[in-house]
Parts: structure tokens; C-alpha cells; sequence
């Protein structure tokens, strides 16, 4: 992990960044924590009617999907599938032969903690506030009667409410209760909202984009992009065999803005269809990513079925875990229409636990904690392609040259100036296209 922190000027490890992630998760740790001591509190108890049938199903004593249960499939497993797919698919297939062994290496871990961490945020968000909302509302749950096991005949003794009340319709408070089991009893009081519904869709949920970012699995969109007076042809028929109408009435600019052999041909492959700047994904790939997302509504059907909350508890549960779960993957990954599966880079170093006003990122250009993972990367691979470009232009105009042709070969596509060491003569240095 040290490894991953290390400064673009100086290539140290940058001790800030490295603590700004400790307490990342020490403030994980600490929220899960904090959820499980709300477990042993004493909620507040709503009181109730012993004749509503809605409190009055059978208590179960063994539930399909237990606590423990429910932790593997919505912690553990999301964890272990994380580490499979960042092992076997990062950094991915366009990483160039050159870049060497321990590089990718850092790559693989930085994505690893990134996921990782905000798999815990999700889940231990939805915890704590879930937890703790249990204990406020202190919601009667469907089998509340069958735990409290009421004194029937002291009803009087524990009725509320104001006025006369109609008879047959008498709300108690929970000192009515027999039951000699604090915990079963105090539990009964924590059905609003569903514990085990948004833990569920926290790392499930969060597993399914995860996979859908790793998988590029997207619905097609097409890329914004600048108005101009050839945009509408893209979304023609054949956007390649027709001609601008700038063109068509000028038939001197067409000449000399078209190639050869789009005149010949009648293609101007420049023009891309609509249609043709996305597909969709194969649908095999997306029965992948919801897997884990349907096992999350299995769990939740589980509460129904077992007579442990609600209804509306297991919605508000399920959609709870997957809002904490949208928010903690956009927390450290890039969109999934944008981000091509990558999370976000690590913080620099000068601004690790504070930005400031003004400042806008926490990501600083001139000083950035990622160190050989991305600097380097990102600098070889930005010299990579402007080497390449940089070489195709110059390479094209060698043989324009040679065959008559007139040729700007100053107008580069990365840059208007050339790259540095190469010179455009290649009449007076033998090894003009070396870089």
C-alpha cells in the first residue's frame, strides 16, 4: 500500500496521504462499531394493541437468512469476488508491453483499496444508520405479540391514550410484557427500518457496480460533443457517403479538404454514424452484474417470509443500502459511463486531510501522492501516443512528399510544436523520427 503513495517530485512515500486512508478506515471501523453498540440499547417502545393483527404472527426461532449468514453473503463474499476481478482483470488489455511488472502490481492493489474501502463505507454507513434509527422509531415488529407474551389481565394497568377509549380498542405500553428475555423482547421493538434489507443491497448492490464498472458494462450513450455543420449527417443512413453541404456548394473547398480516395471512393470515413459510436454490452455480462443484486431482494423477501418486519421496513431498508451504496462507489470510482473501471487516484499529499476553500480537488497536479502509479503511467503512455501520432504525421508526410503531394507538416495532432529531439528535415538527420 505504501508503495501506491508515493510523490511525483521526489518519489517518497507520502506519510500524509498514507494516514488521511488509515483514518478512512479507522472512521469505517469505528461507524460499524458505533452500529453494534445501538444493538444493545434499549429502544424506544411504540405502544401497541394487543388485538392488531399485524403484530400477531408467530414468532420464528429460526430465520432463513440468520445475522451471520447475512454478513458472508453481503460482506465477504462482495470481498472476495473484489479481489478475484481485480487480480485476473486490472489493470486490463491496453497496457503497453513495456510497462514493467511492479507497476501493474501497484495498479492492481490501489484499485483493490479503493473498492475494498468503499465497500466498507457502504455497508458500514448503512449499519450505523440503520441502527440507530431502529432504536428511535422503536416500530413494533409482526410477531411483537408472540415475544411480548402480554399480561392480559393487568390490561387496565398498562393502558394509554386520552378520553374514553371505544371498546375493544386499547393500546398498551410494553411493561405488559412477560417475556424474560430482554433481548428478544427489546428486539421485537426494531422492525422500522429493515437491518438485514439495507445491509443486503449496501454490499450487494455495490458489488453489482463494481462488476458493471469492471465489466464496462454500460447502457450505450453517445459522447457529447461540439456542434458543427456536419453533426447532423452522423445521424443519417450512411453519414460516410454524404457530403457536407458546405462542401457540395463549394466544389474547390471539397477538393482540397477531402482525401483522394474519399473523392474516389464516395466514403468520408471522418464521419461516424450515430449508431455506430456504442453497442450495447453482451446480455450475459449483465446477468453477471445483477446476480448479486437479486440475492439481495432474496434476502430481503426472507424478513417477509419470517415474519420479522414489515413491508414498507424492508423497502425503506433495501432502498437505504442502495443509496449508500451508489454514493460510497461514486465516493472512489469514477462514472460508469466515463471511468472506463477505474476508481479515483489517491489524495496529494498537500492536501490529504484538508483542500480548502477555492481549491476544488483533492487532487493537485503539481504535487499528487500517486507516484510511479499514475505519473509514471500516465506520462509513458501520454509519450506513447504523442510519439506515435507525433511519428504517423511525419511518416505520412514523408511519402506525400515523395508522391508530389503539398503537406502542412507542422500541424500536429497533439500540440501545435514538434516533440522534442525530432527534426523535420529528415534531409539533414538520418534519424529524424527518433524520439
Amino acid at each position: 500500500m505504501n508503495s501506491i503513495m508515493r510523490s511525483r517530485n521526489n518519489g517518497k512515500i507520502s506519510i500524509a496521504v498514507v494516514l488521511s486512508y488509515v483514518f478512512d478506515w479507522v472512521i469505517c471501523i469505528v461507524a460499524a462499531a458505533l452500529g453494534s453498540v445501538f444493538n444493545y440499547q434499549t429502544p424506544n417502545k411504540r405502544p401497541f394493541s394487543l388485538v392488531d393483527p399485524d403484530i400477531s404472527f408467530p414468532f420464528q426461532n429460526h430465520e432463513k437468512v440468520p445475522t451471520s449468514l447475512l454478513a458472508v453473503l453481503a460482506f465477504v463474499v462482495p470481498a472476495l469476488v473484489i479481489l478475484l476481478v481485480t487480480l485476473t482483470l486490472v489493470p486490463g488489455p491496453t497496457v503497453p508491453k513495456s510497462v514493467p511488472k511492479a507497476l501493474i502490481w501497484k495498479r492492481k492493489l490501489w484499485e483493490l483499496h479503493a473498492s475494498w474501502l468503499g465497500l466498507a463505507l457502504s455497508c458500514a454507513l448503512a449499519f450505523v444508520i440503520t441502527s440507530g434509527m431502529k432504536n428511535l422509531f422503536g416500530r413494533p415488529r409482526p410477531d411483537l405479540i408472540s415475544r411480548c407474551v402480554p399480561d392480559v389481565e393487568n390490561i387496565a394497568k398498562w393502558a394509554v391514550g386520552g378520553g374514553d377509549r371505544p371498546e375493544g380498542i386499547v393500546l398498551v405500553q410494553a411493561g405488559i410484557c412477560q417475556q424474560t428475555d430482554r433481548e428478544i423482547l427489546n428486539d421485537g421493538f426494531r422492525s422500522y427500518p429493515s437491518g438485514h434489507s439495507s445491509f443486503a443491497s449496501s454490499g450487494l448492490v455495490y458489488l453489482s457496480l463494481f462488476l458493471a464498472s469492471k465489466l464496462a458494462l454500460t447502457v450505450p450513450y453517445l459522447a457529447p460533443q461540439a456542434y458543427t455543420a456536419d453533426s447532423s449527417l452522423s445521424h443519417s443512413a450512411f453519414p460516410s457517403r454524404n457530403t457536407p453541404s458546405h462542401q457540395r456548394n463549394d466544389s474547390e473547398v471539397s477538393a482540397k479538404n477531402m482525401d483522394t480516395s474519399a473523392l474516389t471512393s464516395g466514403h468520408n470515413d471522418k464521419l461516424i454514424a450515430s449508431r455506430n459510436q456504442a453497442a450495447a454490452p453482451p446480455l450475459y455480462l449483465l446477468l453477471i452484474t445483477i446476480i448479486p443484486t437479486l440475492l439481495s431482494v432474496y434476502i430481503c423477501s426472507t424478513r417477509f417470509s419470517d415474519f420479522r418486519h414489515h413491508a414498507f421496513d424492508i423497502l425503506f431498508g433495501f432502498f437505504l443500502g442502495v443509496l449508500t451504496a451508489i454514493f460510497s462507489f461514486r465516493f472512489y470510482h469514477l462514472p460508469l459511463s466515463q471511468g472506463a473501471g477505474w476508481s479515483w487516484g489517491p489524495r496529494s499529499s498537500d492536501r490529504a486531510f484538508w483542500a480548502g476553500v477555492g481549491v476544488g480537488s483533492y487532487a493537485s497536479n503539481a504535487n499528487s501522492p500517486v507516484g510511479g502509479l499514475h505519473h509514471h503511467d500516465h506520462h509513458q503512455s501520454t509519450s506513447y501516443e504523442s510519439h506515435m501520432t507525433r511519428t504517423g504525421d511525419l511518416e505520412e508526410a514523408r511519402i506525400d512528399s515523395a508522391h508530389g503531394h503539398n503537406r502542412n507538416v507542422s500541424n500536429f495532432e497533439v500540440g501545435n510544436h514538434p516533440p522534442p529531439n525530432v527534426n523535420l528535415n529528415p534531409d539533414l538527420n538520418p534519424n529524424a523520427m527518433t524520439v
